[in-house]
């Protein structure tokens, strides 16, 4: 019917696909094809399908780049974070562990000593973390692509990847620790 136009706002769509060559060929035979069925009707905005899809996938793809961009952030946030809190602890443990070194501690028991120091407040906390992520993947499963809210595969590279940068951001204060000298610490406490 003729009110129909009205709720297409006037307009249709023309989806074409060529037997061989490329799509925006087809540009001149559907203008000429419209020329021929009303001379007056203009015809715009011809796009290929994959302009029109890059078009409106251009706003997740921007999401998506955003979040990455913040996660991002977040995990170089919590790696300096880490790396503070293990400096903080070493600075102030100062004079045990140059006793512990004086009476001849490894340097992988100061190491590993310090890391663990580190290291269990993430552990707790990835631990939250996981269930949480669980939780929200319930509320988050329509935004969800190809991928199901507790996908141990996706939580599992997550958490191997926070604990790998917790492990390094933990490791050079500790390694650290094990370069003070005993005397001189021993001295200036």
């Amino acid at each position: 019917p003729d009110v129909a136009w009205s709720w297409t706002q006037n307009a249709m769509n023309i989806v074409a696909r060529p037997v061989a060559g490329e799509p925006a060929a087809l540009t001149p035979v559907l203008r000429s094809a419209v020329r021929a069925v009303d001379p007056t009707l203009p015809l715009y905005a011809v796009q290929t399908m994959d302009e029109g899809l890059r078009r409106m996938l251009a706003q997740a793809r921007f999401n998506t780049w955003l979040m990455t961009l913040l996660a991002l952030t977040g995990l170089a946030l919590a790696a300096l974070g880490i790396y503070s809190v293990i400096a903080w602890l070493v600075a102030q443990r100062t004079r045990e562990i140059g006793v512990r070194i004086a009476l001849g501690a490894p340097q992988r028991t100061v190491i590993r000593q310090m890391m663990w120091h580190g290291l269990k407040p993430v552990t707790i906390g990835l631990i939250a973390g996981l269930v949480g992520a669980v939780e929200a993947g319930r509320l988050l499963q329509s935004q969800l692509f190809q991928i199901g809210p507790r996908d141990p595969i996706t939580l599992a590279a997550t958490a191997v990847s926070l604990v790998m940068v917790a492990a390094i951001a933990a490791l050079v204060p500790a390694y650290r620790a094990t370069r003070i000298d005993p005397a001189k610490a021993l001295h200036d406490s």
